[in-house]
Parts: C-alpha cells; sequence; structure tokens
C-alpha cells in the first residue's frame, strides 16, 4: 500500500514497468498492418478534422529592413487516426502511448508565408496516441516569415504579422483544420505581444477548384521605445538645443557658425543609424521626420547666423538704418527681447551732435581774430607786412582746425552707424534665439508625445 510519497514513487515505477510490456504488445498489434501514408480514415469521402494550436514562446528577431519575422512557436496537432485504437481492459488499462511521430500520419500542414530558405526549423518529437485513436503532436518550431513592417510610427509602431498555416496537397474536402487559441505569451525584451488571435479562412485559389482551409495567427505587437528614446531621440533633443544657441555667441568669437555646422554634421549621423536598420520605403519614419525638421532648422538656423554677422559687421560706409527697422527693431523688438545694454547712448549721441558747435566756432574765432587784426592795423599797432603774415598764418590755422573737427565729427558718427547695426544684429540674434528654443521646445513636446 503506497502511503508516503517514496512508496508511491516505487509503486509509480512498478506500475510503468508493468505498463511496458502491454505497451510492447500494442505496437505490434496497431502496426503489424499499418501504414503512415494514407489518410487514417475508414471511407476516403471523410473528412479528418485537424486542431491546430500554436504557443508564442519568443520572438527571436524581427527584421524591419528585410521584413522578416523570427519566433519560436510551440505547435500543437490534434487528430483522429481511425486505424489506432484499442480497448485498454485488454492491454491492462494502458490508455495512452508516446511513440515517434514518423509511425503515424501526420498532417503535411506548413507554414504559408515561409521566409526560410531550408524548411527544417521543426523538430522531430513523440505522439501521444491515446486508445480511442486521438492523435495529439506537440512541436516547437523556428519560424521565420515575412511581415509587412509599417515604420511610419517607429519607435512608436505597432505591428501585426501573420502565420499562416494550412496543408499544402489537402484540400477542404479531405482535411479540415480548426483552431484553439492559446494565450502563454513569453515577454520579449524589445516587443510587447498584445495579442494573436487565430481566424479560419477558406480559399479557392484560381490553380484548383476545391477549397483549401487555413488557420491565420494575427501577432499583434507593440515596440518598447525606452531603448530608441535614450540612445537616439534625448540625444538629438539636446543637439538640437544647441543649435538655438548659436544666436548667443558673441558675433566676434568666430564661432556662430562652425557650431551650427557641427550640430548639423551630429545629426546627419543619428539620420543615418535610423536610415540603415528601416525598409527602404516611401514611408518616413516619424523619428526620421523629427530629424529631418530638426536638420532644416539647424540648416536655417546656420543661414540666419551668416545674414546677422554679415550685419554686424557693417562698417562706417554702411548707410544708417531705416527708419522703419529703427522704430521696429531697435524700439519694440529690442524691449520684447530685453536688449538696453548695447547702443543706447550711441543713439543718443548720434541725435544731439556735439561738435556741430565747436565747427561753427571756429569760423568765428578766425574772424574774430581777423577783426582784432584789422582793429590792430586801425590802432597802428603792427607793421604792414607783419599784419599780412599774421593774418594768413591765422587763416590757415582756422582751416586745419575747422578740418579736425568735421573729421572727428564723421568719425563720430560712423561709430554711431556701426553701433545701430550691431544693436540690430544683437536684436535680431535674440529674437532668433528664442523662436528656435520655441521651436525645438514643441518639437520635442510633439515627437515625445507619441510615446505615452
Amino acid at each position: 500500500k503506497c502511503t508516503t510519497a517514496v512508496h508511491q514513487l516505487i509503486c509509480w515505477d512498478f506500475c510503468r514497468a508493468a505498463h511496458g510490456r502491454f505497451a510492447q504488445k500494442l505496437m505490434k498489434d496497431l502496426f503489424t498492418n499499418c501504414t503512415n501514408a494514407l489518410r487514417p480514415v475508414e471511407d476516403t469521402d471523410y473528412i479528418i478534422n485537424v486542431t491546430l494550436q500554436a504557443t508564442l514562446s519568443q520572438i527571436i528577431d524581427m527584421d524591419e529592413r528585410n521584413q522578416i519575422l523570427t519566433t519560436y512557436l510551440w505547435v500543437r496537432q490534434v487528430w483522429m487516426d481511425a486505424f489506432l485504437t484499442w480497448k485498454k481492459e485488454d492491454y491492462d488499462g494502458l490508455d495512452t502511448i508516446r511513440i515517434p511521430s514518423s509511425y503515424v500520419w501526420r498532417p503535411d500542414i506548413v507554414l504559408y508565408n515561409s521566409a526560410d530558405d531550408e524548411f527544417s526549423s521543426s523538430m522531430e518529437t513523440n505522439v501521444v496516441l491515446r486508445n480511442d485513436g486521438q492523435v495529439m503532436w506537440d512541436q516547437p518550431a523556428i519560424t521565420k516569415s515575412s511581415c509587412s513592417v509599417d515604420v511610419a510610427f517607429f519607435p512608436f509602431d505597432v505591428q501585426q504579422c501573420d502565420l499562416t498555416f494550412g496543408s499544402w496537397t489537402h484540400n477542404g474536402n479531405q482535411m479540415d483544420l480548426f483552431n484553439a487559441d492559446l494565450a502563454d505569451f513569453v515577454p520579449n525584451v524589445e516587443w510587447e505581444v498584445l495579442g494573436m488571435p487565430a481566424k479560419k479562412n477558406v480559399i479557392l485559389y484560381g490553380c484548383c477548384s476545391e477549397p483549401y482551409p487555413d488557420i491565420t495567427f494575427s501577432l499583434h505587437l507593440k515596440r518598447r521605445a525606452s531603448f530608441y528614446i535614450f540612445n537616439l531621440l534625448i540625444p538629438c533633443m539636446m543637439i538640437s538645443f544647441l543649435a538655438p544657441l548659436g544666436f548667443y555667441l558673441p558675433a566676434d568669437s568666430g564661432e556662430k557658425v562652425s557650431l551650427g555646422v557641427t550640430v548639423l554634421l551630429a545629426l546627419t549621423v543619428f539620420q543615418l543609424l535610423v536610415a540603415e536598420s528601416m525598409p527602404p520605403s516611401e514611408s518616413i519614419p516619424l523619428i526620421g521626420k523629427y530629424y529631418i525638421a530638426t536638420m532644416t532648422m539647424v540648416t536655417a538656423s546656420t543661414a540666419l547666423t551668416i545674414f546677422i554677422m554679415n550685419i554686424h559687421h557693417c562698417g562706417g560706409e554702411a548707410r544708417p538704418v531705416p527708419e522703419w527697422a529703427e522704430r521696429f527693431i531697435l524700439k519694440y523688438l529690442a524691449r520684447i527681447c530685453f536688449v538696453y545694454e548695447v547702443g543706447e547712448n550711441c543713439l543718443g549721441g548720434a541725435r544731439k551732435e556735439p561738435l556741430s558747435q565747436e565747427g561753427s566756432d571756429s569760423p568765428s574765432a578766425n574772424g574774430g581774430s581777423t577783426k582784432g587784426a584789422n582793429w590792430d592795423v586801425n590802432g597802428k599797432a603792427w607793421g604792414g607786412k607783419v599784419e599780412v603774415e599774421c593774418l594768413c598764418q591765422h587763416q590757415e590755422l582756422g582751416k586745419n582746425v575747422e578740418y579736425i573737427a568735421n573729421s572727428y565729427q564723421d568719425q563720430r558718427a560712423a561709430q554711431l552707424r556701426i553701433g545701430e547695426w550691431r544693436k540690430v544684429a544683437k536684436v535680431m540674434d535674440r529674437f532668433f534665439m528664442w523662436l528656435f528654443f520655441i521651436m525645438v521646445f514643441f518639437m520635442s513636446i510633439l515627437i515625445l508625445g507619441k510615446s505615452v
């Protein structure tokens, strides 16, 4: 009497040994005049029903570029064999045996959309044979199937890959298929399995008049985007935020254009990394659109930087700032962009013209000296020849003073124009810096909003 666990194990070994003798006898009785080449039905007009079940064990690889899905499946096929039945009372209550699958007839069910070159990815396993003729065949298989990958929303995409199983030679009048859903999914690192529903289809092909049934398992996958967010999106966003800072660099530093070109080259490298893993199709990935938009923005910022630097380096020979630019940029836009420290005193000095009085006083001084000389002549203080020489020297000295005053005034006006143009350039720098910061921020929010 088996009371403890050890005793039960020993009793079970004895029972298996007893069943072994009857299993040998059963094998001889069943397969003496049996063949596995024909369908196991008593009448050729009968239809054999095969129940097909598939469990996704692992997603090995998803090759987006070649559009091939590699999966590890557990496939179960169940059917009734009319010639492999026995009474278990005749064999000491033996109701099931496990034999090699090559001993029995097996349905020629294949993967229709297979992309495997060898077609030998399945394993030869045993079948479980019951006394009522039911045959159950559990078979692990590594399948490579073609899958139409839509990368429009990469890396926040959801894919649907179909696995279509059906008989290669038996039509619906000879063998019928039934499906049973199994929900045992093993978690995957890159893909989240949303479901694997099965659907039966009956298709009439152009080559044959008989219907051919098949079972299509639709594998719904959602990509886990964390890897791509931390390795592709966040570095791109950080690089993108460097592009507006090029407007903040001083124009005399000589690195404004270099920064824009460096950022553009870095974004090009990330764009190439994405392009290498995507299939060549008309559908542009979402992350690719983000890179293109960012590269366009960086290109525009670099072009604007060159234009603003040209304004900054306007020399003294440049024309004065137009009145509309002075009103809109130097007054209105400068207050919005908080630019007050550069050029304010220069603009005020340009309107005062402090040197105009100096220039006007010099002729009067010259005239005063002439009048003084005439007074001296009338007063007979100097001689005639000395008076003429002194008068000529005073006139030449007055012209030199007037020339120096005019030159200083022109130089002062040129400096005022240079200061005004530099302030225009700085206001434009600050305006475009904030504008591009806002653009980068909203682009980053939009791309990250797809992951929620």
